[in-house]
C-alpha cells in the first residue's frame, strides 16, 4: 500500500493500515520529525486504546491496553548502543509475544526483528504532505 497524505487525515490512515491486515509486529521508518510517532498514536487509538499513547523515548517500551488480554508495545529504541541492551531489557519477549509490536529505529536492532513483520516508511514531501509505504 502508498498512500500520500497530510496530518489532518491521519485518522483515514490509521484506519487504511489497519484494513491492510499487517503483520503484528511493524517497523515503522522515517527521519526524525517524519512522524513516526504521530502515526502510531493514531493506530493506537484506532485498534481500540482509550488511554493516550505517547512517545517511549526514555522508557523505550509502552504498553497500551486493548482489553484485558490484548496489549500494544510500543517501542523507540533510538538511544540503544547495541542489539544486546534491548536483549537485556527482554525485547524478544514482546516481540514473540503475539502482541501487536510498534517499533521506531528498528534499524539499531536489525538481527532481533522476527521474519515475520510488516515496514511502514513515511518520507516528508516538500509541500509537507507525508508519503507512506506499507510493505
Amino acid at each position: 500500500m502508498e498512500i500520500t497524505f497530510s496530518i489532518d487525515q491521519l485518522a483515514e490512515v490509521a484506519k487504511k493500515i489497519v484494513y491492510e491486515n499487517p503483520k503484528k509486529v511493524i517497523l515503522f521508518n522515517g527521519s526524525m520529525g517524519a512522524g513516526k510517532t504521530t502515526l502510531i498514536k493514531e493506530l493506537v487509538k484506532t485498534l481500540g486504546v482509550k488511554q493516550t499513547a505517547t512517545s517511549p523515548t526514555f522508557s523505550l517500551v509502552n504498553e497500551y491496553y486493548i482489553s484485558n488480554t490484548e496489549i500494544i508495545y510500543h517501542f523507540d529504541v533510538y538511544r540503544l548502543k547495541n542489539e544486546s541492551e534491548a536483549l537485556d531489557f527482554g525485547i524478544d519477549e514482546y516481540l514473540y509475544s503475539g502482541n501487536w509490536c510498534f517499533i521506531e529505529w528498528a534499524s539499531k536492532i536489525p538481527n532481533l526483528i522476527p521474519a515475520e513483520h510488516s515496514v511502514i516508511s513515511i518520507n516528508i514531501l516538500p509541500d509537507g504532505k507525508r508519503n507512506l509505504i506499507l510493505e
